[in-house]
C-alpha cells in the first residue's frame, strides 16, 4: 500500500494511515504520520494537526461521485460538504435515503458520508448527480417530508387518469404524522401557471401552487408545483412557505466542491473504523476481472455481475428470442412462466450484447423483445401444455449447451425448472378437471 491509496480528511484517519505505514513499510514513528499527513494535502503532521484538531464536525455531510470518461481516458472524484441543521439520520432512514429523488444513487458510507457507486460517464454529469442528491436533502431537511413508494393515493380519488396536466417529473411524498400525501411535479418552465391546470386542480379540489423555489430536478430549467387534496385538514400554505424559504439550490455549473483527478477513496472526518473505509470506496471504481468460468458483464460497476466465458452464436440467439416470445404468448401454461422467461430473455439480451461486438449487434433490433408472426412455428409448437413444456425443455438445453457451467448459467436455469414445473403442475390439473 502507498499513501496515494487513501486520502484521509481528519486527524484520526491521517493517524491510522500512518499505523499502517508503519506496518507495511516500516517507517519509523514520525515519518508516517508526515507521509499520512502530505497525503491528507498537509504540509506534515504538525501543519494538519494545528488545521484539524479544533475543527467541529457538527452535522457536516460530504457527498461524493466518481467518473471515467471513456472518450479522454480522464477519470476523478467529485465530493461536496454541506452543513445539515441536524443529523442525517433525523432527516432520512437508510431505506427513505434510497427513495428519494437523487439520492438512490448513493448509500451511506460513514455517519457524515454519502457515497455512489455508480461510475459516472463524465465530470460534469458526476458533480450534476452530487448537486441533485443535496437539493433533495435540502427539500427534505425544510419541510420533513418522507419519500413514498409509488401510490395511487397521490392522485384525486386514487385514479392515475386523474394525474395533473403536462406533469413532468414528478415525486411522491408523505407527512410522517398524518400520512398525508403530497406530489412535486417539475415541469420544464414554459409550463407554469396555466388554465387547464387551474381547472384541474378546482374540478378536484386539490392545492396546486408554484414555488419560488427553483427545484431538485433540473433548477431553473424546471418549476417546483406542490398539489395535494385540499379537502383534509392540511396546513399547505405552511408547507409553501418553508419551501420558499429553502436556501437557492446549488447546482453543477456553480460547483463549489472539491475535485481529485483519480479514485482514491474520499475518507470522511467520522470514518472510525477500517469497515467505514472500506465502505467508502465506491464499487464502481473496482475493476472486475475474469475467471476461466466467467467475465464481468460490466468491467467497471456498482455489482460484480457477471456472465458465462462463453458465447451463442447471433442465430441461435434469434432463434432463441422467438422461442420465448412464443412460450410467453401460450395460453396453454400458467401466467407465473412469464416472469421466469422475462428474466432469462433480459439477462440473454445483456449477454447477447456483451459477447458479439457492436458493429455486429447494430444490425439488430432489440429482438428479445415485441411481437412474433403469428404463422412462426414455434406458436404451433407452444400451443399446448406438453407442446411448452418440450420447448422449455429446449430451451435449456440450448442453453446448457453453448454456455459453460457456471453460477450465472444455474441461475438461469433454474428459472427454466420452475417454469417447466409450474407447467407440469398446470398440465396435471387440467388433467383432474377433465
Amino acid at each position: 500500500m502507498t499513501s496515494k491509496d487513501v486520502q484521509p480528511s481528519s486527524l484520526n484517519g491521517i493517524k491510522r494511515l500512518a499505523n499502517q505505514l508503519k506496518k507495511s513499510n516500516g517507517y519509523q514513528h514520525h515519518e508516517a504520520l508526515n507521509i499520512a499527513a502530505r497525503a491528507a494535502s498537509f504540509e506534515n503532521f504538525n501543519h494538519a494537526r494545528n488545521q484539524l484538531q479544533n475543527l467541529t464536525v457538527s452535522n457536516q455531510l460530504y457527498l461524493t461521485a466518481y467518473w471515467y470518461d471513456t472518450k479522454s481516458y480522464q477519470s476523478g472524484r467529485e465530493t461536496i460538504k454541506i452543513e445539515l441543521s441536524k443529523p442525517l439520520t433525523k432527516i432520512a432512514s437508510k431505506s427513505e435515503l434510497k427513495e428519494a429523488k437523487g439520492l438512490g444513487w448513493f448509500r451511506v458510507a460513514a455517519e457524515d458520508h454519502l457515497v455512489s457507486d455508480k461510475l459516472f460517464h463524465s465530470q460534469p454529469v458526476a458533480r450534476s448527480y452530487v448537486c441533485m442528491a443535496t437539493r433533495a436533502l435540502r427539500f427534505m431537511e425544510a419541510t420533513g417530508l418522507k419519500p413514498a413508494k409509488h401510490t395511487n393515493a397521490i392522485y384525486p380519488n386514487g385514479d392515475i387518469a386523474n394525474k395533473i396536466p403536462k406533469c413532468d417529473h414528478t415525486t411522491d411524498w408523505y407527512v410522517p404524522k398524518t400520512g398525508q400525501f403530497i406530489m412535486i411535479d417539475e415541469p420544464y418552465n414554459h409550463i407554469e401557471e396555466n388554465a387547464e391546470r387551474t381547472a384541474w386542480a378546482k374540478k378536484h379540489n386539490w392545492h396546486l401552487k408554484m414555488s419560488i423555489w427553483p427545484g431538485i430536478h433540473n433548477p431553473y430549467h424546471c418549476n417546483l408545483f406542490v398539489a395535494t387534496d385540499a379537502s383534509k385538514n392540511y396546513d399547505f400554505q405552511r408547507l409553501m412557505s418553508k419551501i420558499d424559504a429553502i436556501p437557492a439550490p446549488i447546482t453543477q455549473d456553480k460547483w463549489n466542491g472539491v475535485s481529485a483527478e483519480d479514485h482514491a477513496p474520499f475518507i470522511s472526518p467520522l470514518a472510525a473504523t477500517p469497515q467505514d473505509n472500506q465502505r467508502a470506496k465506491s464499487k464502481g471504481t473496482i475493476w472486475r476481472f475474469s475467471s476461466k468460468k466467467t467475465i464481468p458483464l460490466h468491467y467497471r460497476s456498482s455489482n460484480n455481475e457477471r456472465r458465462p466465458n462463453a458465447s451463442m452464436p447471433i442465430a441461435t440467439h434469434l432463434e432463441i428470442a422467438r422461442l420465448i416470445k412464443a412460450l410467453t404468448r401460450s395460453s396453454a401454461k400458467p401466467y407465473a412462466v412469464n416472469y421466469r422467461l422475462d428474466a432469462v430473455r433480459s439477462k440473454l439480451e445483456d449477454w447477447f450484447f456483451a459477447e458479439h461486438s457492436r458493429e455486429e449487434t447494430d444490425k439488430h433490433d432489440l429482438f428479445y423483445y415485441g411481437e412474433i408472426s403469428d404463422d412462426d412455428p414455434f406458436i404451433k409448437k407452444t400451443s399446448s401444455t406438453k407442446g411448452v413444456i418440450q420447448q422449455l425443455n429446449k430451451l435449456k438445453d440450448t442453453l446448457k449447451t453453448y454456455y459453460i457451467d457456471c453460477e450465472p448459467l444455474r441461475k438461469m436455469v433454474s428459472k427454466t425448472d420452475t417454469a417447466i414445473k409450474i407447467t407440469t403442475k398446470f398440465d396435471c390439473a387440467e388433467i383432474v378437471i377433465t
